[in-house]
């Protein structure tokens, strides 16, 4: 521990205004970032700025970064981590007495708010503390990668996303494979002089809904969305191509779903994987509630950065949705939670 100047302190609720009041859809972090590095450098804090790449279809949309920021010549013990982007749409901020609405106020706005809240705290009380703040969460966890790249010597990452302030025993993965089927192109009155990718596409997409898909009894099921498909010209011409995009939700090794993926769609498509996110165990704190996390988060990125832990306040199930909603008072509790959390593990 180490002695501190008395920092500010923080209001959850109106910096979550704030903070939601900046657009800040995946590849538009920067002004978000910015008015993050600003605020927490007035509040003492020594702030770094790390460029994050924007890939090829998103150059045109400006600089984003991530946001480190920590107790000048000292290294964290703990670090406070979530993500600066959210998904689209984005839902102007509104609020009433007992509620926060609009984009981001769960997922992971309100979280930061918290988090910079209870490091103020632990801060005040010689705590050696860090927050990181990285974009792209929603997308690649391109942030959470450069972050890994040049860690901080931590001993303990607690990650930000929306449990319901539980701890979370285990994060499941993710494995995104694209499906693409071709044929000929025909008139459709005549479908024996073409050859259809949209038939043979359905025909895959049969099989893999029908893969028996790995079970454990204290996570649950591994399972399976087909989110997209796309195909053919118009109903009267034979289909010359076909994809269609799957999801696969892991609670173990990918190697036998994607073998049983490959095999679906033998003779008829080929596969690509474009995106592994590994299933993580995650350690429980004694006498705290605990949860199973079914979504993937920054966690398997940011392996550098000390041992993991999940928890913030929200809900997953108004994530994502246009009812995106944070109690006040949950997000208060999470703030005491935050800092109940990191005494323990620190003293």
């Amino acid at each position: 521990m180490i002695e501190s100047a008395q920092p500010a302190r923080i209001d959850p609720i109106g910096l979550t205004r704030q903070l939601c009041e900046i657009e800040s859809t995946t590849y538009h972090e920067g002004a978000v970032g910015d008015f993050l590095a600003e605020f927490l450098s007035g509040c003492g804090w020594d702030v770094e700025k790390t460029p994050v790449p924007q890939p090829v279809e998103s150059a045109c949309a400006g600089a984003r970064w991530n946001v480190y920021a920590g107790i000048a010549d000292h290294a964290p013990d703990l670090v406070f981590s979530t993500h600066m982007d959210t998904v689209p749409p984005y839902i102007p901020f509104t609020e009433d007495a007992e509620f926060l609405y609009g984009r981001g106020v769960s997922d992971a706005k309100g979280i930061i708010a918290a988090q910079i809240a209870a490091a103020e705290a632990l801060r005040t009380e010689g705590f050696r503390i860090g927050l990181l703040f990285v974009s792209g969460e929603e997308r690649d966890s391109a942030g959470a990668k450069v972050a890994n790249l040049a860690p901080k010597p931590s001993r303990f990452l607690v990650n930000g996303e929306p449990t319901d302030n539980r701890l979370a025993l285990a994060s499941k993965g993710a494995l995104r494979a694209v499906f693409r089927a071709t044929g000929k192109m025909a008139h459709s009155a005549y479908p024996e002089l073409g050859d259809s990718a949209v038939h043979k596409l359905v025909e895959v997409l049969g099989r893999v809904l029908a893969i028996p898909l790995p079970v454990l009894e204290d996570v649950g099921p591994s399972t399976l969305n087909i989110g997209q498909i796309h195909g053919g010209h118009a109903p009267n011409v034979i289909a010359d191509k076909a994809e269609a995009q799957v999801l696969v939700r892991l609670i173990g090794d990918s190697a036998p779903v994607r073998a049983a993926l490959v095999q679906a769609c033998a003779g008829l498509a080929e596969v690509d994987f474009t995106l592994e996110i590994p299933f993580v165990r995650l350690r429980a704190v004694e006498g705290l509630p605990t949860m199973i996390a079914k979504f993937t988060t920054d966690i398997p990125q940011l392996s550098n950065w000390g041992e993991p832990l999940l928890l913030g306040p929200g809900s997953i199930h108004v994530a994502h949705t246009p009812h995106e909603r944070l109690a006040k008072r949950e997000l208060l509790e999470a703030v005491e939670l935050y800092i109940q959390v990191a005494k323990r593990l620190l003293q």
